[in-house]
């Protein structure tokens, strides 16, 4: 695996951590996946860079106005899971069956509301889906038909397969179905999406929705479903949302992993985050990486692999996004 040691890569060009001495009055930050990011022809990465931007501006016009941080994060979520770049809802990858079988998760820093659904095929924007079994209350993790019926019931648009078609993904099946190349936990480089924010009011909200691995058996979940592996949020520590290796950061339970440290070791987000990150997983080769924001308002972005699309923007200040190491 493409790999760096901890000691090639310097805490500020992984994480890009802003630290205040006063709490901003909102902050959003956003990942649209980890991996192994070949340099890309610069109208492509302005691509990225727009795609990032847009999802930015959405969120933080919620929490410009004063909206909640979960509103905030859907906001922003939903525009990536719309855009085919990114691998989730209309870009999501096929599974080795040739269906796109999505998953999202959701969670609010307050009182630690959470929902949840995985291997849905015709929700639109599975974040909502996510959201709506977390207002609903009766339950946490849906998935499969059941959480499809429960969705539309609540109002989430549902839509047919072939609306998350997109050429790339589909030459990306059948190459790999063709030739046998696939790797086992490759990590595509369009991954999954997430955002982490603080409202106004001081309440911290994390979510993650992802197409899943590229040619992943049937049936297979990830961690972006899964609260404390690939979200979390508690307004005594930090929000976090998680993109890499799926079954490493389950059995790892990174995002909660990091609050935990936070909360019963008085280490700092940033502290904390790369630890997890760039110490405990690195040492198991597992790749990926994080973005997360604290409750005072300090954000914390490292990941072991070569890029990680990401942004942030706090108030007053303008957006800022990134791709590679070192930007």
């Amino acid at each position: 695996m493409a790999l760096f040691s901890l000691g090639m890569i310097t805490s500020e060009s992984v994480s890009g951590q802003s630290n205040s001495t006063s709490r901003p009055e909102y902050v959003l930050v956003i990942h649209g996946g980890a991996g192994v990011l070949e340099s890309a022809p610069a109208d492509i990465q302005a691509k990225y860079h727009n795609g990032l931007r847009e999802a930015l501006l959405a969120g933080e016009a919620v929490l410009k106005s004063g909206g909640s941080a979960i509103d905030a994060i859907v906001a922003a979520i939903t525009k990536m899971e719309d855009n085919p770049l990114f691998n989730a809802g209309k870009g999501a990858v096929y599974n080795e069956a040739g269906e796109i079988t999505m998953d999202a998760s959701i969670m609010e820093g307050k009182e630690g509301r959470a929902g949840a659904v995985g291997l849905v095929k015709h929700t639109k924007n599975p974040i909502l889906a996510a959201k709506a079994i977390m207002d609903d209350g009766r339950h946490v993790f849906l998935v499969g038909e059941g959480a499809e019926i429960f969705a539309q019931k609540a109002g989430v648009e549902m839509v047919e397969q072939d609306y998350f078609y997109t050429q790339p993904r589909w030459d990306a099946y059948e190459h790999t179905l063709k030739t046998k190349l696939e790797r086992e936990f490759h990590l595509n480089s369009k991954g999954t999406v997430g955002a982490a924010a603080l409202d106004k009011h001081g309440n911290l909200a994390a979510g993650t929705s992802t197409g899943g691995m590229h040619f992943k058996r049937v049936g297979r979940l990830g961690d972006s479903p899964v609260i404390g592996a690939g979200t979390w949020a508690d307004n005594q520590s930090c929000a976090v949302s998680a993109t890499g290796h799926g079954e490493y950061f389950i059995r790892n339970n990174v995002a909660s992993d990091i609050s935990a440290r936070m909360k019963y070791l008085g280490e700092t987000l940033q502290k904390a985050a790369d630890y997890v990150i760039m110490d405990k997983l690195m040492k198991i080769e597992a790749e990926g990486g994080i973005i997360a924001v604290d409750k005072d308002g300090n954000i914390a972005m490292p990941f072991n692999t070569t890029g990680m699309y990401r942004g942030y923007v706090k108030a007053g200040e303008k957006p800022v996004t990134k791709i590679y190491i070192g930007e």
